[in-house]
């Protein structure tokens, strides 16, 4: 019952009137129509936890641990000559990459950074990373690359670079981050090296650099037969375009599971450390090319210039890649950027400060008019909620009524009253 009154966050708690462990999808229909048949009942699917806003979260109500149906399905499909993979909605992504690669030798075509998410909370909720998977089956190998920037302008136009090229032209991972102009072991130059045995030369930073320096991170897939110049030959091709500061480069040949499994790493020693349990107010936001030097102007290199405790990552996305028939809401124009703050307090201000400081944030990015919209968002007014979705909220009521007119699913969201039967 702690568990279902918790999440990741750390920032709210709730109690919730039961926990129920399904096996499989009859159970969880038997507990919905149990629900319709009271005024007041709501109820909550719980994957692994990790809403930042008690989003997964059902306060009086009853929360569903779809973790308890992971086992119960798991099927390798052929659909038109294509391979598919088939699972529970609770299943963690670290277990479906395992039993993928090691019994098919394949991989999904995409991935998020964090796997220890389960598939159905993942997809209901956009996740989104900058790696995908372009040919099966699975690589064995990545070459991880960091490059430091001075300017942002380079870094944006690099990034932007590397994402619109041509499947199969560029690199197959392409995220970025930003850092402290400093030697602060957290948000600082420290946080840049990939090896213990990589040296971050201050130095080498231009003296025109300003508070903050921006870092590029890409990868490229390859195989035990790939020979070595064959790989080097296309990661040099791709790097020398690019305007990156040539002696603050750091890269390691890792397996593809280490790869992928580098922020399990991060979890295993923040929870050796005793941070990972430890409240996370993050805030992630998509901004539009056309706002987001101005958000790095005042945001990255005045507000958060020594950083969050935390990576502040940003990479540009491209609209066309999503598809919009989903509830999902973005900016203008064909590129924009996400920008993630992924906070950790274990010392340093208060969790209510960081907070305060993200609604700083927040109003600073309305009242400047940016192009932007929050991921994961967590409003507290219906009023909000209509901003947020401007022209799609008459179609995302339509849903809602459509196949939850009661208004049972989500009360962590706080988007629709469980009192209401006509949502319209």
């Amino acid at each position: 019952m702690g568990l279902a009154g918790k999440d990741f966050g750390g920032i709210y708690t709730v109690k919730p009137l039961g926990l129920i462990k399904p096996s499989g999808t009859e159970d969880i229909a038997r507990v919905i129509k149990a629900a319709s048949r009271t005024s007041h009942l709501t109820v909550a699917a719980r994957g692994n936890g990790h809403s930042i806003n008690g989003q997964a979260m059902a306060d009086g109500g009853l929360v569903i641990d779809m973790r308890s149906t992971e086992e119960n399905h798991f099927k390798l499909l052929t659909i038109d000559g294509s391979p598919y993979i088939d699972v529970s909605g609770g299943a963690l992504w670290e277990d479906v990459l395992k039993r993928c690669v090691s019994m098919f030798r394949l991989a999904p075509r995409s991935w998020t950074d964090y796997l220890s998410l389960t598939v159905g909370g993942t997809l209901s909720n956009a996740g989104v990373s900058g790696q995908t998977v372009k040919l099966q089956p699975a690589p064995d190998m990545v070459r991880r690359i960091r490059i430091v920037y001075s300017e942002f302008e380079e870094f944006t136009r690099d990034s932007e670079f590397l994402v619109t090229r041509e499947e199969g032209a560029s690199f197959d991972y392409v995220e970025g981050f930003v850092l402290s102009n400093s030697d602060d072991p957290i948000n600082g130059w420290p946080s840049v090296t990939l090896d213990p045995d990589h040296e971050f030369n201050p130095a080498h930073i231009p003296q025109t650099a300003g508070s903050v320096l921006y870092c590029l991170e890409v990868a490229l897939h390859y195989s035990h037969s790939d020979h070595a110049s064959t790989v080097d030959a296309a990661v040099n091709g791709l790097l020398e375009r690019l305007g990156f500061i040539r002696r603050l480069k750091f890269q390691v040949n890792v397996s593809y599971l280490e790869f992928l499994l580098r922020v399990k790493q991060v979890e295993e020693h923040a929870r050796a450390n005793g941070i990972w349990d430890s409240p996370h107010p993050w805030l992630n936001i998509f901004v539009s090319k056309s706002s987001i030097v101005e958000f790095d102007r005042t945001v990255f290199r005045k507000m958060l210039k020594d950083g969050v405790g935390g990576p502040m990552l940003i990479y540009p996305l491209l609209r066309s890649k999503w598809d919009e028939r989903t509830s999902v809401v973005l900016p203008e124009g064909e590129i924009f950027y996400i920008v993630a703050l992924l906070r950790f307090v274990p010392q340093g201000p208060s969790v209510e400060k960081l907070v305060a400081q993200n609604h700083e944030i927040v109003k600073w990015c309305n009242k400047e008019g940016l192009d932007f919209k929050l991921y994961l968002p967590h409003y507290q007014s219906n009023e909000d909620w209509k901003r947020h979705f401007r022209n799609h909220w008459s179609r995302f009521v339509e849903r809602k009524f459509s196949f939850d007119p009661m208004a049972i699913l989500a009360p962590g969201q706080r988007i629709f009253k469980r009192t209401h039967v006509n949502l319209n």
